[in-house]
This record gives C-alpha cells, sequence and structure tokens, in this order.
C-alpha cells in the first residue's frame, strides 16, 4: 500500500479515503440532516444540531506496515458534545462502542477502567514522543514515569482503549485533531475514565489530550500544571 504525504506530514492511501467515502454515503443515506466532518475532507454543515465526525482509518502508519493496531472511529456530536463513538479494530477483531449514560462496551461485553489508584502499578501510555519535547513538562517526564509500573506505546487508538477497558490507567497525547477523540472521548468517559486537556478543559477541539482513572486525576493534573510553569 502506497501512502502519499498530507501538508501536516500525517501519510495517507487510497484506502483512507475509499473509506471515508463509503462511510459518508451510509450515514447520508440514513441521516440526511446530520453533518459530517471526515478528516479527509468530508464536509456537511448540520441542519438539525448533529455531526458525525470520521477517522476512515486511524493509524495509517501501521496499516501502510502491516502491523494490526489500526482503527476505523465514529463519533457523533450533538450541539457540541460528542454522544456516542465507534471504534472497530478490523485487525484485531474488536469493537468498542458507547452511548452517553449507556455505558461502553467491547464486542458486546460492558467494560470498566481499573480501579488501580497507586503510579507504583498503574500502567502509563505517552504518545507521540516526537511531539512532546514543545510542552514545558516534556523535560520532566522521564523522571515522573519512573513512579508508574510500567510504561507503554502501542498507538494512540490502541492505548485509549486499554484504558477504557482496564488494562493501562493513563493515556496522554500530544497531538490530535477531532476525528482523533470524539469517538474515544465518550467511550472512555462511559468507561469510568477522566478525560482532559493539557490546559485543564476537555475537549476535542483542545490538540491534546490526557485519559486516566479517576484515582490518577490529581496526579496528572498536578504534573501538567507544576512542570508547565
Amino acid at each position: 500500500m502506497t501512502a502519499e504525504t498530507k501538508p501536516d506530514d500525517s501519510p495517507v492511501t487510497r484506502a483512507d479515503r475509499e473509506s471515508e467515502a463509503l462511510i459518508v454515503h451510509a450515514l447520508a443515506e440514513q441521516f440526511p440532516e446530520d453533518g459530517i466532518l471526515g478528516e479527509e475532507g468530508a464536509r456537511k454543515e448540520s441542519r438539525n444540531g448533529r455531526r458525525w465526525i470520521i477517522d476512515p482509518i486511524d493509524g495509517t502508519r501501521d496499516f501502510v506496515r502491516g502491523n494490526r493496531f489500526w482503527a476505523i472511529m465514529i463519533g457523533l456530536e450533538q450541539e457540541g458534545e460528542t454522544v456516542a463513538g465507534f471504534v472497530h479494530l478490523p485487525a484485531l477483531n474488536e469493537m468498542f462502542y458507547a452511548a452517553r449514560g449507556r455505558g461502553a462496551f467491547l464486542n458486546g461485553q460492558q467494560i470498566r477502567v481499573s480501579s488501580i489508584s497507586s503510579p507504583s502499578l498503574a500502567v502509563a501510555c505517552i504518545d507521540g514522543l516526537n511531539d512532546i519535547s514543545r510542552y514545558p513538562f516534556s523535560s520532566g517526564l522521564c523522571k515522573w514515569l519512573e513512579r508508574f509500573w510500567s510504561f507503554r506505546a502501542f498507538g494512540g487508538i490502541v492505548d485509549a482503549m486499554m484504558v477504557a477497558r482496564g488494562q493501562a490507567e493513563l493515556w496522554l497525547e500530544p497531538k490530535v485533531a477531532p476525528w482523533d477523540l470524539a469517538a474515544p472521548k465518550v467511550i472512555l468517559e462511559e468507561a469510568g475514565a477522566r478525560f482532559f486537556n493539557f490546559d485543564g478543559g476537555s475537549s476535542i477541539y483542545g490538540g491534546n489530550c490526557v485519559a486516566c482513572v479517576p484515582a490518577l486525576e490529581a496526579e496528572v493534573r498536578r504534573f501538567l500544571l507544576e512542570s508547565g510553569e
């Protein structure tokens, strides 16, 4: 599979574009009043306050290399809030989904974050290490991670879903777009995770994000704040 490079240096393939076209067509048929925002350029204004946000292949680098850690992600936004999300990892035969107020699920089974409360027992997932250096906290990151039981970096959505299903306790992502977060945000929150941006907000438009178990929220916020001074 040959990949082209987009202006933001991210790769795109024919499969990305065809996947988005297929999803957009299906959504337009079923929900003609809804808006659409797709990573590969699909745009449609909403007539009813609802908008579908699509990442046709999240993890294109893995897809191109034949790794299994890529996903198709669709999130539903209503009046500015994500209310439903779907994350399908075809190569792993895993489908995560959630609706606001109704819980989060993996292949039909409800999932929850872990109950681990100490960094010494927690798994931290930090992605985009090549982008972290622009943040003030980067200089202290390695020292801070010494407090954790283990460190993983499988790739954005895989790490995010590890937190949602209780296999990790922290996901930190320094560079993301709305289509990277629209689906996982609601899944993570419905599974019991805390979701926030580096500046303390909680938006899919913040450009970065953290998801963690509730017991580690204060620890993570303190690290980002104190290291950013």
